[in-house]
């Protein structure tokens, strides 16, 4: 059984018949994300993947439109969450104390999804209350780490797996997405996850942690 990527057998990047037998049992589930650009990084490399949110996907691809508590328990190996931070990012932090029942339950979310019985996480916020409330991120990355030339800094709350290397590091630390003009997708557009931290997380989380040293 040979999983390649295009024309390109995954056999030629090293990987033996049980690493393969491995590759092909996982299956990852990239949470509260409508763009489908971490579900598509994984699937580019044959790995099965899909997205989940409550809004449809922007992208045609694997995703289940709905809560995603409800398949948590569908026998993922892995799984990348995005939730969201308008509760939660200390960039709104002049709001918190009107938001306290908001704030709690965003918690509990997170909280949640921390606990959900799949043997491998990611949780990706930008700086927010998870770090005092709940635990420090494991490590923080920046987009220009990735090949893009921008800053947002973003936390990763890692459960069995290693911390995201810097794949290609970059001149430019400009905060486009806080820059912004108002209109009607800014919001989308501000909390899609840059492709080369997606494709970081899919080489690194997906192939290179079972490569063979």
């Amino acid at each position: 059984m040979v999983v390649s990527k295009g024309s390109t057998p995954l056999r030629a990047l090293g990987l033996t018949p049980s690493i393969l037998f491995t590759f092909m049992s996982m299956k990852v589930l990239v949470a509260c994300e409508y763009s489908g650009t971490v579900r598509d990084a994984f699937l580019s490399l044959g790995i099965e993947a899909m997205s989940c949110d409550l809004l449809p996907t922007d992208k045609q691809g694997p995703h289940y439109q709905g809560d995603v508590r409800d398949i948590l328990n569908d026998g993922w190996t892995h799984m990348i969450a995005h939730p969201p931070c308008t509760h939660l990012a200390v960039s709104g932090a002049r709001w918190f104390k009107d938001k306290t029942n908001e704030i709690q339950n965003a918690l509990e979310f997170v909280q949640l999804l921390m606990d959900a019985p799949i043997p491998h996480i990611c949780i990706e916020n930008p700086v927010s209350l998870i770090s005092s409330r709940i635990r420090k991120p494991d490590q923080y990355i920046q987009p220009w780490m990735f090949g893009h030339g921008e800053t947002k800094k973003t936390g990763l709350w890692l459960k069995n797996l290693p911390k995201l290397l810097p794949t290609q590091l970059v001149d430019g630390r400009e905060p486009r997405v806080h820059m912004m003009p108002p209109s009607a997708d800014r919001w989308k557009l501000r909390s899609t996850t840059y492709q080369g931290i997606a494709d970081a997380m899919a080489m690194q989380w997906g192939l290179k942690q079972l490569a063979p040293v």
